[in-house]
């Protein structure tokens, strides 16, 4: 073989490096655009998503965290990768056609997915798994799962918050998700519910487990404890505002207080998470300790 060919096979392995990202990235930038657009709008806008600027975020922090194992792992483009891409678009084209922004959103994911496989393979798949799959957690459920979630969680917290006003002794009357005390009517509505929280908090959980724990059953366990803790917080901050509202009048339930008291009450779930991790640890260490005596 002439050096000519050589440097001519050579030249032809850096092009494709360059034609195929350069393809698929324009690929994702031109079908994603406006997917990307409006989910960032949607984050800015709506309370309950606000965390999604940070799990983008998280998840390049753990791919450069990785970035030594990503460099050295085995190159092997998967075909099967073009095909999952194929089905990403169908997703896109189903949920732009259906009005359905999840599966829109959703799509994104699974065209990485196969933009992975078809450039880098299997291997590469499997080590950028867990920042891939984090990215689940910066688009909002659909709003049908939304809506079955947020009631019952909004009656739950009225339900706890006002056995706790009737505990402390506040005059309270229940009627759903209304509390209504001497001089105010407090309704527990979507925000309160712990909805907000609880979106945030799980994938705060999920992230801080990652970092901080290697065993999977501990991970799972604090990411579900998140739900009762977001619950229960939330009924925590509903209960703070009857009493202040009972003590100091309706104006003290709202403005700076009633704001403080989310901000509180989020500082005390995030407390209730690293209580729960050592709880945990500790429990692992026992049973270790018991097998091996």
């Amino acid at each position: 073989m002439s050096v000519s060919t050589q440097l001519l096979e050579i030249s032809g392995k850096h092009w494709g490096w360059i034609v195929w990202p350069t393809i698929t990235t324009g690929l994702l930038v031109f079908l994603y655009g406006p997917v990307l657009r409006g989910m960032a709008l949607q984050w800015s806008t709506d309370p309950d998503y606000s965390h999604g600027f940070l799990v983008p975020v998280f998840s390049a922090y753990i791919l450069w965290r990785r970035r030594s194992c990503l460099l050295g792992a085995e190159t092997k483009p998967a075909n099967f990768g073009f095909l999952v891409m194929i089905g990403a678009i169908c997703l896109l084209l189903l949920g732009s056609l259906g009005a359905e922004l999840f599966i829109s959103r959703f799509s994104l994911l699974v065209l990485l997915s196969g933009m992975i496989l078809f450039l880098v393979g299997w291997n590469a798949l499997r080590l950028v798994s867990f920042p891939l799959g984090f990215l689940i957690f910066m688009i909002p459920i659909p709003a049908i799962i939304y809506n079955q979630i947020t009631f019952p969680m909004q009656l739950l917290a009225s339900r706890l918050a006002s056995s706790w006003l009737e505990l402390v002794r506040v005059p309270v009357l229940r009627n759903g998700n209304i509390l209504m005390l001497s001089s105010y009517s407090l309704e527990v509505v979507e925000a309160c519910s712990g909805v907000r929280s609880l979106m945030t908090l799980v994938s705060l959980a999920v992230a801080y487990g990652y970092l901080a724990e290697p065993r999977l059953w501990i991970r799972c366990t604090l990411a579900l404890l998140m739900v009762p803790s977001a619950i229960v917080t939330n009924a925590i901050r509903v209960t703070i505002v009857g009493i202040l509202a009972h003590k100091f009048g309706p104006a003290a339930a709202d403005g700076f207080l009633h704001l403080f008291s989310g901000w509180l009450v989020f500082l005390s779930a995030l407390v209730m998470l690293l209580l729960f991790h050592r709880i945990l640890r500790r429990v692992a260490d026992l049973r270790w300790e018991a097998v091996h005596v």
